[in-house]
């Protein structure tokens, strides 16, 4: 039983960190499915399958297949990590940083049915490699020796610098949905809505709590309705496809090749994956005030490699954490896991169902745009958090700011120049986060501290 003054102390933590909900708080089933599609909608899993069909040159059956074993991946992935390995609210879905290995190893096959074989082939082989490494324990040993407070608040902050430019530029001027100028508009206008929801939330108080929590997906249904005034919202897509269909099967609809080489890649993107969802770990550990133990990083490992064994056995890419979501928990202030089996659950029926993956798809890439770079400057507001103890003297000083400049000189790199150079520096300099992460922590070994 708990004591008053111990009541009295989760409060007090829970006003200081603005979190209403915690991890293992349990919330009802219709409030878990209302708050665990904000989650869905907010991730936009269904763009890295599409470059990827588009890419290798999928048909539209095949890039079919690929969406709807993404989207089952990254459910199945969801629950293993919220519910058995990690035990934290930790959404997966389809990791950018393996698209150009994908691309290579398809190409270096023969392309068709056997380049696809031998990346879900290299895949499998890798993920069975995360889960040995989570085992050991030789990947948390990495993290507890290089990665400090200094310099995890540091790589949570570059995390959101990173995605920041992507939300704007690619989901906001880039957007193909409608002109620049209803782009913008529209962008604005979510935005807007989710900083209206969060300001009611915090003048009501306690009995306002209801506007934070719906924040994020009142801002995209006004989003959507805005779209659909402007004329450019467009659910023909949703109209074609089919209620439900059977996902694919591995042997029957496809196979695994093990080319050495291709394995060899495969590794080592795997190895920057770890690297780079660490940051995503250390991001939803500042927000649901939980410090991550031994414990928790050696089971998250074990729970990537077992998500992405998941991913290729189901015909698709590998999975990992999303930063998105931390940001999600910070405005809404609910943390709990059983959120995030609705999260899993929203995700298998948008696998099975082709009309509920289209659905989501056709929400304009601008509303989320306007949606998602707030939640990026939150995530790297975050980091700052994690750093306000921390005595910021020189050394720290170049820390910081050497990651934040190579994060952005490498999310403005021209494509002509990145590949010019050799296929691993391509791999390397194509993740901002990885290259900016691993500055972090070389710099925190060789600078020397002031005495």
């Amino acid at each position: 039983m708990k004591t008053q003054a111990g009541e009295q102390e989760l409060a007090e933590m829970k006003s200081q960190h603005q979190l209403t909900v915690s991890p293992d708080e349990k919330v009802s089933f219709v409030k878990s499915v209302i708050l665990g599609l904000q989650h869905v909608i907010a991730m936009d899993v269904y763009v890295v399958p599409f470059l990827i069909a588009m890419l290798i040159g999928l048909s539209s059956d095949q890039s079919s297949a690929l969406i709807q074993a993404t989207f089952i991946a990254a459910g199945l992935g969801t629950i293993v990590q919220t519910y058995f390995c990690m035990k934290i609210p930790m959404a997966q879905g389809p990791s950018y940083v393996p698209l150009g290995a994908i691309v290579s190893i398809f190409a270096a096959s023969g392309g068709g049915q056997l380049g696809w074989n031998s990346v879900l082939g290299s895949s499998l082989i890798g993920a069975v490699l995360v889960i040995i490494l989570g085992l050991t324990g030789v990947f948390n040993k990495i993290v507890k020796s290089f990665i400090p407070p200094i310099v995890g608040g540091t790589i949570i902050f570059i995390v959101g610098l990173s995605l920041l430019p992507t939300a704007i530029a690619d989901n906001i001027y880039g957007a193909t949905d409608a002109t620049i100028n209803q782009n913008v508009l529209l962008a604005l206008i979510s935005g807007a809505v989710l900083l209206i929801f969060v300001i009611l939330s915090s003048l009501i108080g306690a009995k306002g709590s209801i506007f934070r929590i719906t924040s994020v997906i009142v801002a995209l249904i006004v989003g959507c309705i805005s779209a659909d005034v402007m004329g450019v919202l467009d659910f023909s897509a949703v109209q074609n496809a089919k209620w439900f269909s059977m996902p694919q099967l591995p042997f029957a609809d496809f196979g695994f090749s093990f080319n050495f080489s291709a394995i060899i890649t495969m590794i080592i993107i795997y190895l920057v994956l770890l690297a780079e969802t660490t940051g995503t770990w250390f991001a939803v550990s500042n927000v649901i005030e939980k410090t991550l133990s031994d414990k928790n990083i050696n089971r998250g490992v074990i729970g990537e490699g077992i998500s992405c064994l998941i991913a290729s056995l189901l015909g698709s890419t590998p999975v990992t954490g999303y930063s998105t979501n931390a940001g999600i928990i910070s405005i809404t202030g609910i943390a709990s896991r059983r959120v995030f089996l609705a999260v899993g659950g929203w995700f298998v029926i948008f696998g099975c169902s082709g009309k509920l993956a289209a659905l989501i798809s056709s929400i304009p890439t601008a509303v989320i745009g306007g949606v998602f770079a707030i939640v990026c400057g939150i995530i790297a507001i975050n980091g700052i958090q994690v750093m306000k103890n921390e005595k910021i003297g020189e050394k720290e000083m170049y820390i910081i700011a050497i990651p934040m400049i190579i994060t952005l000189a490498l999310v403005l790199i021209p494509d002509e120049f990145l590949y010019s150079l050799p296929t691993f520096v391509q791999y390397l300099f194509g993740s901002p986060l990885l290259a900016a992460s691993l500055a972090a922590i070389i710099l925190n070994k060789l600078l020397p501290s002031r005495k």
